[in-house]
């Protein structure tokens, strides 16, 4: 059986799950802070998480486990047939987690875990922001999904990716920097997936061993 190992407060760990409960996978989980030790250094060379243990080795980098996922267990497919239909849905997920995600994780710290981030990274990264948010909303069709009228890998990445945006950002700049943009109904239409509100009880589990830990 497959295991996925990393903590449920990790968007991209919870991006992973999430493609697994919608693809009707059975699997595991196994709690890992991301930890150094050489145990996980051997499954993940930096540490990371997720990563994927599997029957013929470890697998690391969340969009290289969904290929993998989308490969091996295909009888429920979250990629379309098309090949170009295909592109555009890996398009999308790379642009959401390269432009948009990736920048506003410079001021998760700050937003999230009581650190603190300089004021000109702060203004930096809203400029990158406000770019990214712009190119992400040519190219996501929230028609109801991200990539069109079905679920697809891309709506794995948006669901997880997109709350987290928009509350990172009112944290720092006192607004939803993704408000002109229908993320809010799209958020909401995700909620009401069983799927997505595993993962969600799954996240306010491992939050609260967070909180714990902390406070020893």
């Amino acid at each position: 059986m497959l295991v996925l190992a990393g903590f449920a407060v990790s968007n991209y760990y919870n991006k992973v799950k999430l493609a697994m409960l919608e693809k009707g996978i059975e699997f595991t989980e196994e709690l890992n802070w991301a930890s150094k030790d050489e145990p996980t250094l051997g499954a993940s060379p930096l540490g990371k998480v997720p990563f994927l243990r599997t029957e013929q080795g470890t697998l690391c980098e969340s969009q290289v486990i969904l290929e993998y996922l989308e490969d091996a267990y295909p009888q429920v497919p979250l990629l379309p047939a098309d090949p170009f239909e295909r592109a555009k849905v890996r398009e999308l997920v790379a642009f959401l987690e390269l432009h948009v995600e990736l920048v506003a994780r410079r001021v998760y710290s700050q937003a999230f875990f009581g650190g603190t981030v300089s004021q000109g990274n702060i203004d930096a990264t809203r400029r990158e922001l406000e770019r990214g948010i712009a190119g992400f909303a040519r190219l996501a069709k929230f028609a109801p999904y991200l990539a069109g009228d079905r679920f697809t890998l891309a709506d794995c990445a948006g669901a997880m990716h997109l709350p987290v945006i928009s509350l990172a950002t009112k944290a720092i700049w006192g607004e939803d920097l993704l408000a002109s943009l229908p993320v809010r109904d799209y958020v909401k239409r995700m909620g009401e997936r069983p799927t997505v509100q595993a993962v969600s009880a799954g996240r306010k589990a491992h939050t609260e061993l967070m909180a714990k830990a902390r406070a020893k």
